[in-house]
């Protein structure tokens, strides 16, 4: 398998496994009201991140392939600041797997941004 196909499979199976751990995570949140509305649009955001990286791998085009990748960025961020908000409110029993989860969303953040400009100045050059 080619080196760049290696890696979209590795993230695809990442950016899943994220979205997983979320949903998981969120279980261990303390029962409030506030969790509940927390957990909905984290689970929403966290996983939308792996369900449009595997849709913008299948575009048509690199405008395709971009168009799905900002919609990744801006899930993967909303993702980061929702556990963020569950970190500041002290919604979580467990710090370990909050840490955890804050440095992949990050971390899939930076990967998934970097890609993203990297489209978007080969889409431009061809003008």
């Amino acid at each position: 398998m080619e080196e760049k196909n290696v890696f979209v499979e590795g993230l695809k199976k990442r950016t899943k496994k994220f979205g997983v751990d979320v949903i998981l995570f969120c279980d261990s949140l303390r029962k409030c009201r506030a969790s509940a509305v927390v957990t909905y649009q984290l689970v929403k955001a966290a996983t939308s991140v792996g369900a449009n990286y595997r849709s913008a791998c299948r575009g048509r085009s690199d405008a395709e392939f971009f168009s799905k990748l900002c919609i990744v960025v801006e899930e993967a961020d909303e993702s980061v600041f929702w556990l963020e908000v569950i970190e500041d409110s002290n919604l979580s029993n467990d710090p370990v797997e909050l840490k955890r989860l804050l440095d992949e969303g990050t971390e899939i953040l930076k990967i998934t941004t970097k890609s993203k400009d990297t489209t978007y100045k080969r889409l431009h050059s061809k003008h």
